[in-house]
């Protein structure tokens, strides 16, 4: 069992308030004068010195020197009121704050979202030393080390890794529709024949693309199971162990064999496998209120750099996904719009060679009033589509679920597709399924899905395979390697893209 490594506190917070314009930034610091503090009265103090005669020239020199000193003692307030703070953001496209630092930092360039102040004058080398865990012997003991990424505003993001071009998707120079699917169960794989076998089967398929579930949140520990990150209020952990992030080392090494592209996610709306719910029981509040809750956010953002730095340098990184389905169910839609920018500018900051994208439903657009066009879940998903930083769009599709016709899917499709050519990004229809019937249900779908203008490719809930211990978990909505069904929803699919 893998012996977790604590994280140490790091000035995250300081980035996500900087952006955030409404909820987290707490106004009046910095060098703002506080309520109540006395401001120097100089007419006063010159009446008691000269009573009611005429002033001396010493009086009157005195009087220049004491305002002089008071105006520029109010410059240097308000200059030092206008400068952003150590480790706040000086810089970045579309930033309207202060672009310089205050003393003993500078601001010092990452990407064209983010300037940040860091310790040092200006004749430092923009170097920027992030903490991230590291294993340093598998299923024993772990370590925290710092790696050193030196940014430089002359250098351009790599166009090695996989890109939004337009409404398409780019994969190794080739901009076209891609075919995907879903294996939540693949990053909790402990033999990594198994990881093999599977990603094997879906390159000798043609599907490139698979979204897997890059978190396993806990409470408590498990003695024998698997888990990625323990939450408590007292003191998180992050396990960089065999039995933690070794299992989505696991899948990222396949995937590079396998030339498979990953979307990996970082929390779950849903109470499996931890969610948004286990940093409730860890920071309090309530399930809508972790969205600004900073406690919570300052360990999830944690969370987030161990992940991204782990494997920014993978060319299997597809993207990087805030969150799987996330809602917040009666809020105002700025709460989640929030939340998805200053997140998903952060992940740029960290990296900005791959996409990110949020990773929720496509609900909350305009024309329909009824479920799931309604904005009663917290999302606008147009406006979630236009956040600069967030590269192409998510969609999902469970009319079983929603109690909806499985005849709405090729309208849902459409009508997401054409806020997507209104963007000039992406349109990813991230997941969709069905209890039974899958091929006459699905393919339609899909069918409508490739002939649309706007759309970038799918992914299939869920994959299925047969692996060393037997089948994969089968949920209703499984596909499996081999059937009949795999021949219409996979190999017709994939030909019909070619």
């Amino acid at each position: 069992m893998g012996i977790s490594a604590r994280v140490p506190e790091t000035p995250l917070m300081e980035f996500q308030m900087s952006l955030h314009d409404k909820p987290l930034l707490k106004r009046g610091r910095h060098g703002r004068r506080r309520s109540g503090e006395a401001v120097p009265d100089i007419d006063s103090s010159i009446e008691a010195e000269s009573g009611s005669g005429t002033l001396s020239p010493p009086i009157i020199d005195r009087i220049f020197k004491m305002k002089s000193a008071v105006a520029g003692a109010l410059a240097l307030a308000a200059a030092v009121s206008a400068q952003a703070p150590l480790y706040g953001q000086c810089g970045g496209q579309g930033w309207t704050g202060a672009t310089t630092c205050v003393s003993g930092s500078v601001c010092t360039y990452s990407n064209q979202w983010y300037s940040q102040c860091l310790p040092g004058s200006a004749a430092t080398t923009t170097s920027r030393s992030s903490t991230l865990a590291t294993s340093t012997r598998a299923a024993t003991t772990s370590s925290v080390g710092a790696t050193s990424r030196t940014s430089s505003a002359t250098t351009p993001p790599s166009t090695g890794f996989p890109k939004a071009v337009g409404t398409k998707f780019s994969i190794d120079g080739v901009a076209k529709y891609y075919p995907g699917t879903n294996c939540y169960w693949c990053s909790f794989l402990t033999n990594a024949a198994d990881v093999d076998l599977v990603l094997g089967h879906l390159k000798t398929s043609g599907l490139r693309i698979l979204r897997i579930w890059g978190f396993n949140d806990v409470n408590t520990i498990p003695q024998y199971d698997n888990w990625f990150q323990y939450l408590s209020a007292s003191g998180s952990q992050i396990n960089t162990g065999e039995n933690g992030l070794g299992r989505l080392d696991t899948v990222v090494a396949s995937a590079e064999k396998n030339g498979i592209k990953l979307i990996i996610n970082f929390v779950n709306n849903w109470n499996d496998y931890g969610g948004i719910n286990a940093y409730v029981n860890a920071f309090g509040g309530d399930h809508n209120g972790w969205y600004t809750n900073t406690a919570a956010q300052t360990q999830y953002l944690k969370y987030v750099q161990t992940v991204v730095n782990r494997y920014k340098a993978s060319p299997a990184i597809f993207a990087w996904e805030l969150a799987n389905e996330p809602r917040c169910q009666g809020c105002a839609t700025s709460v989640i719009y929030n939340w998805a920018k200053s997140t998903s500018a952060y992940v740029k900051s960290l990296d900005p060679n791959h996409m990110v994208t949020l990773g929720d439903e496509g609900m909350g657009l305009p024309g329909d009033t009824s479920y799931p066009y309604q904005y009663g879940e917290g999302t606008d998903w147009v406006g979630l589509l236009n956040i600069t930083t967030l590269d192409f769009g998510t969609f999902h599709l469970y009319p079983n679920s929603w109690s909806v016709g499985y005849d709405t899917g090729a309208k849902w499709v459409a009508d997401h597709a054409k806020a997507c050519v209104a963007a000039n990004k992406p349109c990813f229809f991230e997941e969709y399924g069905a209890p039974s019937d899958h091929c006459t249900i699905e393919r339609p779908w899909q069918i409508a899905s490739v002939a649309t203008a706007g759309m970038a490719g799918d992914a299939f809930w869920q994959l299925g395979d047969t692996i060393s211990t037997g089948q994969s978990h089968n949920d209703g909505n499984t596909i499996y390697y081999g059937t009949d069904e795999w021949t219409c929803l996979v190999t017709n699919h994939v030909a019909e893209t070619n």
